[in-house]
Protein backbone atom coordinates (compact mmCIF):
# COMPACT_ATOMS: atom_id res chain seq x y z
CA UNK A 1 0.00 0.00 0.00
CA UNK A 2 1.34 3.31 -1.08
CA UNK A 3 2.23 6.21 1.56
CA UNK A 4 -0.23 8.10 -0.27
CA UNK A 5 -3.53 5.31 0.37
CA UNK A 6 -2.24 4.88 3.50
CA UNK A 7 -2.66 8.63 4.41
CA UNK A 8 -6.34 8.63 3.03
CA UNK A 9 -7.25 6.05 5.01
CA UNK A 10 -6.17 7.04 7.65
CA UNK A 11 -7.62 10.57 6.84
CA UNK A 12 -11.29 8.67 6.76
CA UNK A 13 -10.81 7.06 9.86
CA UNK A 14 -10.51 9.95 11.53
CA UNK A 15 -13.26 12.05 9.90
CA UNK A 16 -15.47 8.92 10.98
CA UNK A 17 -14.15 9.28 14.60
CA UNK A 18 -14.88 13.04 14.44
CA UNK A 19 -18.70 12.75 13.07
CA UNK A 20 -19.52 9.75 15.33
CA UNK A 21 -21.32 11.71 17.74
CA UNK A 22 -23.45 13.29 15.36
CA UNK A 23 -24.81 10.34 13.51
CA UNK A 24 -27.32 9.23 16.59
CA UNK A 25 -30.55 9.08 15.00
CA UNK A 26 -33.59 6.98 16.50
CA UNK A 27 -30.30 4.54 17.31
CA UNK A 28 -29.27 6.40 19.32
CA UNK A 29 -32.37 7.68 22.07
CA UNK A 30 -33.24 4.75 24.98
CA UNK A 31 -36.23 2.52 24.08
CA UNK A 32 -35.77 2.02 27.89
CA UNK A 33 -39.24 1.94 29.59
CA UNK A 34 -39.32 3.40 32.99
CA UNK A 35 -39.90 -0.24 34.88
CA UNK A 36 -36.59 -1.36 32.69
CA UNK A 37 -34.45 1.75 33.79
CA UNK A 38 -36.08 1.14 37.40
CA UNK A 39 -34.91 -2.54 37.11
CA UNK A 40 -31.31 -1.66 35.61
CA UNK A 41 -30.85 0.60 38.64
CA UNK A 42 -31.89 -1.48 41.19
CA UNK A 43 -29.16 -4.55 40.20
CA UNK A 44 -26.50 -2.25 39.51
CA UNK A 45 -26.70 -1.18 43.34
CA UNK A 46 -28.03 -4.48 44.74
CA UNK A 47 -27.03 -5.93 47.42
CA UNK A 48 -26.25 -9.42 45.80
CA UNK A 49 -23.88 -7.51 43.86
CA UNK A 50 -20.44 -7.53 45.66
CA UNK A 51 -19.25 -4.24 47.16
CA UNK A 52 -15.80 -4.62 45.01
CA UNK A 53 -17.87 -4.71 41.68
CA UNK A 54 -20.39 -1.91 42.93
CA UNK A 55 -17.06 0.16 43.99
CA UNK A 56 -16.07 0.77 39.92
CA UNK A 57 -19.66 1.64 38.97
CA UNK A 58 -18.60 5.25 38.71
CA UNK A 59 -15.55 3.93 36.50
CA UNK A 60 -17.91 1.74 34.02
CA UNK A 61 -21.26 3.96 34.52
CA UNK A 62 -23.74 0.42 33.64
CA UNK A 63 -26.74 2.25 33.45
CA UNK A 64 -25.77 4.84 30.86
CA UNK A 65 -23.69 2.52 29.13
CA UNK A 66 -26.79 -0.18 28.99
CA UNK A 67 -29.31 2.77 27.94
CA UNK A 68 -26.79 4.23 25.31
CA UNK A 69 -26.62 0.17 23.78
CA UNK A 70 -30.96 0.09 24.26
CA UNK A 71 -30.53 -3.18 25.83
CA UNK A 72 -34.38 -3.80 26.85
CA UNK A 73 -34.78 -6.80 29.35
CA UNK A 74 -37.15 -8.64 26.54
CA UNK A 75 -34.24 -9.72 24.20
CA UNK A 76 -31.58 -11.90 23.21
CA UNK A 77 -28.02 -10.60 24.37
CA UNK A 78 -24.73 -11.79 23.75
CA UNK A 79 -21.41 -11.27 25.79
CA UNK A 80 -18.23 -11.96 24.76
CA UNK A 81 -15.61 -13.02 26.99
CA UNK A 82 -17.79 -11.79 30.06
CA UNK A 83 -15.32 -12.85 32.86
CA UNK A 84 -17.09 -16.01 34.29
CA UNK A 85 -20.06 -16.14 36.86
CA UNK A 86 -18.62 -12.94 38.18
CA UNK A 87 -17.80 -11.41 35.11
CA UNK A 88 -18.57 -7.61 35.75
CA UNK A 89 -21.45 -6.78 33.73
CA UNK A 90 -22.50 -10.34 33.77
CA UNK A 91 -23.57 -9.48 37.53
CA UNK A 92 -26.07 -7.13 35.68
CA UNK A 93 -27.48 -8.21 32.57
CA UNK A 94 -28.05 -12.21 33.65
CA UNK A 95 -30.91 -11.19 36.03
CA UNK A 96 -31.79 -8.24 34.29
CA UNK A 97 -32.17 -10.53 31.31
CA UNK A 98 -33.92 -13.57 33.38
CA UNK A 99 -37.41 -13.02 32.54
CA UNK A 100 -38.43 -12.04 29.91
CA UNK A 101 -34.93 -12.18 27.63
CA UNK A 102 -31.77 -14.61 27.41
CA UNK A 103 -28.41 -13.56 28.29
CA UNK A 104 -25.72 -15.99 26.77
CA UNK A 105 -21.90 -15.52 27.61
CA UNK A 106 -18.97 -16.53 24.67
CA UNK A 107 -16.58 -17.79 27.52
CA UNK A 108 -12.73 -17.18 26.17
CA UNK A 109 -12.43 -21.29 26.30
CA UNK A 110 -14.96 -21.53 23.42
CA UNK A 111 -15.15 -21.99 20.11
CA UNK A 112 -15.64 -18.33 18.83
CA UNK A 113 -15.10 -16.88 16.55
CA UNK A 114 -16.22 -20.85 15.14
CA UNK A 115 -19.79 -21.26 15.14
CA UNK A 116 -21.14 -21.99 18.44
CA UNK A 117 -24.46 -24.34 19.53
CA UNK A 118 -25.58 -21.49 21.96
CA UNK A 119 -25.86 -18.92 19.38
CA UNK A 120 -27.29 -19.82 15.78
CA UNK A 121 -26.38 -16.92 13.45
CA UNK A 122 -29.19 -14.27 12.96
CA UNK A 123 -30.46 -14.61 16.25
CA UNK A 124 -28.93 -12.36 18.81
CA UNK A 125 -30.22 -8.75 18.80
CA UNK A 126 -27.17 -7.31 21.02
CA UNK A 127 -23.68 -8.54 21.23
CA UNK A 128 -21.55 -6.55 23.63
CA UNK A 129 -17.44 -6.38 24.76
CA UNK A 130 -16.80 -5.06 27.50
CA UNK A 131 -12.96 -4.19 27.45
CA UNK A 132 -12.71 -8.04 26.29
CA UNK A 133 -10.19 -6.75 23.61
CA UNK A 134 -7.93 -9.68 23.52
CA UNK A 135 -9.42 -10.79 19.93
CA UNK A 136 -8.76 -7.59 18.61
CA UNK A 137 -4.91 -7.27 19.50
CA UNK A 138 -4.15 -10.73 20.55
CA UNK A 139 -5.53 -13.22 18.33
CA UNK A 140 -5.14 -13.29 14.65
CA UNK A 141 -6.73 -12.53 12.71
CA UNK A 142 -8.86 -10.26 14.66
CA UNK A 143 -11.35 -10.11 11.43
CA UNK A 144 -12.45 -13.14 11.91
CA UNK A 145 -13.90 -12.44 15.28
CA UNK A 146 -15.65 -9.44 14.12
CA UNK A 147 -17.36 -11.33 11.06
CA UNK A 148 -17.80 -13.85 13.43
CA UNK A 149 -19.93 -10.85 15.59
CA UNK A 150 -21.97 -10.14 12.22
CA UNK A 151 -23.73 -13.50 11.96
CA UNK A 152 -24.44 -13.66 15.62
CA UNK A 153 -26.47 -10.53 15.17
CA UNK A 154 -30.10 -10.47 13.56
CA UNK A 155 -30.78 -7.83 10.52
CA UNK A 156 -30.64 -4.40 12.59
CA UNK A 157 -29.21 -5.82 15.98
CA UNK A 158 -26.51 -3.96 17.93
CA UNK A 159 -22.81 -4.73 18.55
CA UNK A 160 -21.72 -2.66 21.49
CA UNK A 161 -18.25 -2.18 22.47
CA UNK A 162 -16.83 -0.42 25.68
CA UNK A 163 -12.91 -0.64 25.39
CA UNK A 164 -9.78 0.87 26.17
CA UNK A 165 -8.86 3.75 24.14
CA UNK A 166 -5.55 4.04 22.49
CA UNK A 167 -3.83 7.33 21.27
CA UNK A 168 -4.59 8.01 18.31
CA UNK A 169 -1.20 9.37 17.56
CA UNK A 170 0.47 5.97 17.78
CA UNK A 171 0.04 3.32 15.23
CA UNK A 172 -2.07 0.75 16.35
CA UNK A 173 0.32 -2.08 17.89
CA UNK A 174 -0.70 -5.62 16.38
CA UNK A 175 0.31 -7.20 19.83
CA UNK A 176 -1.13 -4.47 21.67
CA UNK A 177 1.79 -4.62 24.90
CA UNK A 178 0.30 -1.07 25.90
CA UNK A 179 -3.25 -2.99 26.35
CA UNK A 180 -4.87 0.19 24.83
CA UNK A 181 -6.99 -0.58 21.07
CA UNK A 182 -7.10 2.67 18.95
CA UNK A 183 -10.48 3.61 18.23
CA UNK A 184 -10.10 3.73 14.65
CA UNK A 185 -8.90 0.07 14.46
CA UNK A 186 -11.82 -0.91 15.92
CA UNK A 187 -14.14 0.79 13.42
CA UNK A 188 -12.29 -0.11 10.38
CA UNK A 189 -12.54 -3.86 11.93
CA UNK A 190 -16.37 -3.39 12.59
CA UNK A 191 -17.10 -1.52 9.14
CA UNK A 192 -15.02 -4.48 7.12
CA UNK A 193 -16.84 -7.22 8.28
CA UNK A 194 -20.31 -5.53 7.37
CA UNK A 195 -21.40 -3.07 10.19
CA UNK A 196 -22.52 0.92 10.32
CA UNK A 197 -20.77 2.97 12.94
CA UNK A 198 -24.12 4.72 14.03
CA UNK A 199 -22.92 6.82 17.11
CA UNK A 200 -20.32 7.00 19.52
CA UNK A 201 -20.44 8.40 23.27
CA UNK A 202 -17.79 9.95 25.98
CA UNK A 203 -19.96 7.94 28.74
CA UNK A 204 -16.65 5.80 29.54
CA UNK A 205 -13.84 8.85 28.43
CA UNK A 206 -11.30 9.66 31.08
CA UNK A 207 -9.51 12.81 30.12
CA UNK A 208 -6.87 11.96 32.99
CA UNK A 209 -5.59 8.58 31.39
CA UNK A 210 -2.52 9.78 29.69
CA UNK A 211 -1.76 6.35 28.48
CA UNK A 212 2.25 6.40 28.69
CA UNK A 213 3.00 4.10 31.79
CA UNK A 214 5.85 1.72 32.61
CA UNK A 215 3.54 -1.36 32.37
CA UNK A 216 0.52 0.76 29.72
CA UNK A 217 -2.76 0.49 30.86
CA UNK A 218 -1.99 -2.39 33.76
CA UNK A 219 -0.88 0.56 35.69
CA UNK A 220 -4.10 1.77 36.41
CA UNK A 221 -6.50 0.54 38.77
CA UNK A 222 -7.65 -2.31 38.96
CA UNK A 223 -4.56 -4.20 38.19
CA UNK A 224 -1.72 -1.44 39.34
CA UNK A 225 0.83 -3.50 38.31
CA UNK A 226 4.51 -2.16 38.73
CA UNK A 227 3.31 0.54 41.41
CA UNK A 228 3.57 -1.67 44.47
CA UNK A 229 6.82 -0.51 46.12
CA UNK A 230 6.55 3.03 44.01
CA UNK A 231 4.48 5.52 46.52
CA UNK A 232 4.67 8.04 43.58
CA UNK A 233 3.38 5.76 41.05
CA UNK A 234 0.50 4.44 42.87
CA UNK A 235 -0.39 7.97 44.39
CA UNK A 236 -0.79 9.02 40.18
CA UNK A 237 -2.78 6.12 38.86
CA UNK A 238 -5.17 6.06 41.88
CA UNK A 239 -5.95 9.79 41.34
CA UNK A 240 -6.06 9.11 37.22
CA UNK A 241 -8.42 5.59 37.85
CA UNK A 242 -9.30 3.49 35.46
CA UNK A 243 -8.86 4.15 31.81
CA UNK A 244 -10.50 6.03 29.12
CA UNK A 245 -12.70 4.24 27.04
CA UNK A 246 -13.92 4.42 23.97
CA UNK A 247 -18.28 3.46 23.61
CA UNK A 248 -19.06 2.81 20.04
CA UNK A 249 -22.63 1.49 19.13
CA UNK A 250 -22.73 -0.66 15.59
CA UNK A 251 -25.84 -1.59 13.55
CA UNK A 252 -26.05 -4.98 11.58
CA UNK A 253 -27.17 -3.37 8.81
CA UNK A 254 -31.52 -4.61 7.44
CA UNK A 255 -30.59 -3.99 3.92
Amino acid sequence: MSISTRSLIAAVLMAMLVNTTTVAGSNSDTTLSEEEQHLLKELIDSDNRPTKLKVRNKYRNPFETLSFFNVTSDQTVVEIWPGGQGGWYRSILQPYLASRGHYIPVRSNSAFPAPLNEVDDGTADHVLVFRAHGFMIYQHPAQTYFHAIFNMLKPGGTFGIVDHRGNESIAQDPEGKNGYVNQSHVIKLATQAGFDLVASSEINANPKDTKDYPNGLYSLPPSLKGSAFNAELRRKVLEIGESDRMTLKFIKPSR
